[in-house]
């Protein structure tokens, strides 16, 4: 089978004709050139109104990248035709392989664009022999199309948090869409701030915003302001992942300065190497842990009180009834504060300032959870790390909607996979 015949199946091209294809040696690499021609007596199409008009000449032979073949390098070769349109005056003409100036074929932009949510967009250029603004540009073009076309409706959950990016803490604010068959990054905005929440919620449009039921967040005071105004209607809730987080941390400390104190009075290391059996499930626990732990609760430790008063919270979220949970919730914070331990007060004291919020999590049923949004924190922070960095907020960007963003891509004659 020729090569010209491969391409009429796979890249058709309406109004134009593969002519021939030849060998080009550069730079001591294989590149296979296929030239390109108009069908005769096919008219050029206006890239201003995309209507058909006259001709006006012919411009030099430009190179359009396509997709390589057994690893050798393919270009389109085509002499661009300018036309006299009424309207736009003299312009280049439209093409259907390629968009603009660009000199990526559209198909090579996306079977790039596809490679690069698996690869970091370094590797992808070195594999397939092309730059790396090559690649990012394929990305920047797939996201654009992907944006414009996603569907916004029925989106009734949302997970709001920050993200630390690059040097001398820079912070984002993302929008997550955590509905139970639908999960993805919806927006991205810089700084944290209710100036930037805003933003999110005007770009969602307010009929769209009506329709929220549920907002997860952490307990930040502007986001938590703005979502009342935006969303009166929503149910927002502080979730089991942020409050176990916090116990967790307060339990931590508690440790390590326990562990610190008894090293300088010369007693016995009792903590040493107890870290995780305080702050795993004790179903999580492996076989050394759980002889640790059993051994380290026989003691009258701080360490070991803070571990039971976390291990007692855990029956809070057994509970069906709010207001049983409220109860419950009111007891266990009366005997925190009386317990001295100063980390676990905080805790309490915090659980009390946001004893609504908490609360709805009941109202939620339990179906929704932070812990999505921390989980798709995470993979945004491997995408950075796979891009190895970016220097500007625009790339960042891209990255993430490209990565987290669960955007459509068009129906096309081949997927090249």
């Amino acid at each position: 089978m020729h090569i010209l015949t491969i391409l009429n199946q796979v890249e058709k091209n309406k109004s134009f004709v593969y002519q021939r294809a030849k060998w080009i040696d550069a730079k001591g690499k294989k590149t296979l050139e296929i030239q390109i021609v108009p069908r005769k007596n096919s008219p050029a199409i206006c890239s201003g109104c995309q209507k058909t008009r006259s001709g006006y000449d012919q411009l030099p032979e430009r190179r359009f990248e396509f997709v390589p073949f057994w690893g050798i390098l393919v270009f389109f070769v085509y002499r661009m035709r300018r036309v006299d349109c009424p309207g736009c005056g003299v312009r280049v003409e439209q093409v259907p392989w390629a968009v603009g100036k660009h000199s990526l074929c559209t198909s090579y932009g996306w079977f790039l664009a596809r490679w690069a949510q698996r690869m970091n967009w370094t590797e992808t250029a070195r594999a397939f022999h092309t730059s790396w603004y090559q690649v990012a540009s394929a990305v920047e073009m797939a996201v654009g199309w992907g944006r414009q076309q996603m569907d916004l409706n029925g989106i009734t959950a949302l997970g709001i948090d920050e993200l630390c990016w690059g040097q001398g803490h820079r912070y984002l604010t993302v929008v997550y869409q955590i509905n139970q068959n639908a999960k993805r990054l919806l927006w991205v905005g810089e700084k944290r701030s209710a100036a930037t929440l805003r933003q999110f919620f005007h770009w969602l449009k307010p009929e769209r915003c009506q329709l929220i039921q549920y907002v997860c967040t952490d307990r930040w005071k502007p986001f938590l302001k703005v979502i009342a105004q935006k969303t009166p209607q929503a149910i927002n809730i502080l979730d089991r992942f942020h409050i176990m987080g916090h116990l967790s941390k307060a339990i931590d400390k508690i440790r390590a300065e326990e562990a610190r104190q008894m090293k300088r009075k010369g007693l016995e290391p009792l903590l040493v190497s107890s870290r995780w059996c305080l702050l795993k499930r004790p179903e999580n626990l492996t076989d050394k842990q759980s002889v640790k732990l059993k051994d380290l609760v026989q003691y009258n430790l701080k360490t070991v009180r803070a571990y039971l008063l976390k291990e007692d919270f855990q029956q809070f979220w057994t509970y069906l009834s709010p207001a049983w949970a409220a109860r419950f919730l009111d007891q266990w914070t009366t005997r925190v504060m009386r317990s001295r331990l100063t980390p676990m007060k905080k805790v309490a004291s915090m659980l009390r300032n946001h004893r609504p919020l908490i609360l709805n999590w009941f109202q939620a049923k339990g179906t929704l959870s932070s812990a999505v949004v921390e989980g798709l924190n995470n993979k945004a922070k491997l995408t950075t790390r796979k891009a190895f960095g970016f220097s500007t907020l625009k790339w960042l960007e891209i990255a993430l909607y490209h990565q987290l963003g669960d955007l459509p891509t068009p129906l096309s004659t081949h997927d090249f996979f």
